[in-house]
């Protein structure tokens, strides 16, 4: 029961009502005191007959001028709109005393760190986090915030730690423990402190090849000469370009990308050169091409490897003098521009097979990166995972998933086919179908892992060793050649030289067709 006592201020007003209280022998749970002339109490619920003599009594008191029953009081709403408003928030908050207990957790935080959903008040931070010495940190009582990478059930976050001074009467200061607000971001998106824009933020990678590859992309993004990048489809090639791009002095000017598969040979040279007046039909108006469209800038010749050859020369051409002609004009022009290519890892075995012109590789790979493949990189896949979940979140307009560590495991062994983009995928479709908050193995839509892998069991009746071991060898080379589609990288993975994959590819009939077929496009 909650009584609202309105009056007068009054010295001793105060201890008046509890002696009535104390002279009915009733248990007070607590009283609380409005300056604007309100007390309320709360005490146990009474039988009416002792509860109507109660009000009138209290009404007696002099300075008393009303009392009624209320619901609640005002402490208890307070702490219902605290608890209400920090449950909807979407990052994980904590509350830790001095020594590193947390003693307020809102859902959110319990989602991510309790797989369980335990309570997680009472129970020390270090029991859930790792990364940092939080324990340190509150020993040393600082006075400023403090931002640190952390690790939570297998996830890389950032918790920014605030420290709580608590002031007397006497501004006098004393040391209460923190605040830690744990934000559902990966590395790429920590904050700028320094104000400086990243363009490489966006290539998510902690693995040493990865390093590697930024740290040679910065220097030469910087250099005004051809730069190609290969790797396999889904690895992010255009991403990497587009950053050498903005790391670079032409930043400011257009940056262009064209898709050689995609341009068929009658219209490509015009996509790329322009044409003029009349030049296409009776009726064309002219046009300026790609080159003369980003102009200062950059442009990315995206699956370089599928230029026609004439096409190839006329490019060629125009990396050497920097000029070129329209479609129907005899009048050169000549532009300022970087040209960047985007190709899979055969682009040299296309220049063996006489289909890529060797002097243009050799023009186009002055500066080149190789981007490698997911699978060879698999301790970035929880940094890309957390990415793409907040990401895939954000879109979708729904409150942050968590994986739960089977689905991390799952989505780590996974061998990842079409790279990260398949992994960006996958989860945003298994995110915008989830009616949960996390998500489970059972909820990943995944190819299925056995129809990916073909069957290696090889039936040796009715054959000799040799060829149950032929059918085995090619059972393997089948398996592995869409994920290595360069002969040099499967001679590199399986430890064989480029001469001996190449020839037992052909023996199996292993990518023959493919071959076949790019024979045809380029004759």
């Amino acid at each position: 029961m909650r009584l609202e006592i309105t009056c007068d201020d009054r010295l001793g007003l105060c201890q008046d009502v509890l002696q009535i209280l104390r002279d009915r022998e009733i248990d007070l749970r607590g009283i609380e005191v409005d300056p604007k002339g309100k007390i309320f109490l709360n005490f146990p619920e009474l039988a009416f007959q002792d509860f109507q003599h109660l009000m009138p009594e209290i009404r007696r008191i002099p300075n008393v001028k009303d009392v009624k029953t209320v619901a609640f009081m005002p402490s208890e709403r307070e702490h219902f709109e605290f608890s209400l408003l920090l449950n909807k928030l979407p990052d994980p908050v904590l509350s830790v005393d001095a020594k590193g207990t947390i003693d307020i957790a809102n859902d959110a935080a319990v989602l991510l760190l309790s797989d369980t959903r335990q309570p997680l008040a009472g129970t020390p931070l270090s029991q859930w986090l790792s990364g940092f010495n939080v324990n340190r940190w509150l020993e040393r009582q600082p006075l400023e915030p403090h931002t640190n990478q952390v690790t939570v059930n297998g996830g890389k976050y950032f918790a920014e730690l605030m420290p709580i001074w608590v002031a007397d009467d006497n501004d006098s200061s004393s040391f209460a423990g923190a605040v830690l607000t744990c934000k559902p971001q990966p590395l790429s998106q920590q904050w700028q402190r320094t104000g400086q824009h990243d363009a490489f933020q966006q290539l998510l990678g902690e693995h040493a090849s990865m390093k590697k590859l930024l740290k040679e992309a910065r220097r030469m993004a910087e250099l005004n000469v051809p730069l190609l990048i290969q790797g396999e489809t889904g690895v992010g090639k255009e991403l990497l370009a587009r950053a050498c791009h903005q790391a670079s002095q032409r930043a400011e000017q257009p940056f262009l990308a064209v898709n050689c598969a995609a341009l068929p040979d009658n219209v490509a040279e015009s996509e790329l050169f322009g044409h003029g007046k009349g030049s296409l039909g009776p009726h064309t108006e002219a046009k300026k091409g790609i080159f003369e469209q980003a102009n200062g800038g950059t442009v990315l010749l995206d699956a370089v490897g599928e230029m026609s050859n004439g096409l190839q020369a006329k490019l060629l051409r125009f990396i050497q003098d920097g000029k070129f002609r329209r479609i129907g004009e005899e009048a050169e022009v000549a532009v300022d521009v970087r040209v960047i290519c985007s190709a899979r890892d055969d682009l040299l075995e296309r220049v063996e097979a006489g289909t890529f012109r060797e002097d243009l590789f050799y023009r186009l790979n002055v500066l080149s990166l190789h981007l490698p493949p997911l699978r060879e990189r698999k301790t970035d896949i929880p940094l890309l995972a957390d990415h793409f979940t907040l990401q895939s979140c954000q879109r979708l307009g729904r409150s942050l998933v968590l994986l739960t560590p089977e689905c991390r495991d799952m989505l780590q062994r996974y061998q990842w086919p079409g790279n990260v983009r398949q992994l960006e995928n996958v989860l945003f479709r298994s995110i915008s179908m989830l009616e949960g908050d996390r998500l489970d193995v059972d909820n990943l839509y995944l190819p299925d892992a056995d129809g990916l892998q073909e069957n290696l069991a090889v039936d040796l009746e009715g054959g000799s060793l040799d060829e149950a071991v032929k059918k085995f060898e090619a059972t393997i080379l089948r398996r592995l050649y869409p994920s290595y589609p360069s002969t040099r990288q499967l001679a590199k993975k399986l430890g064989l030289s480029h001469t001996a994959v190449a020839n037992k590819l052909r023996d199996y009939g292993i990518g023959k067709q493919r071959r076949k077929t790019a024979g045809k496009t380029t004759s």
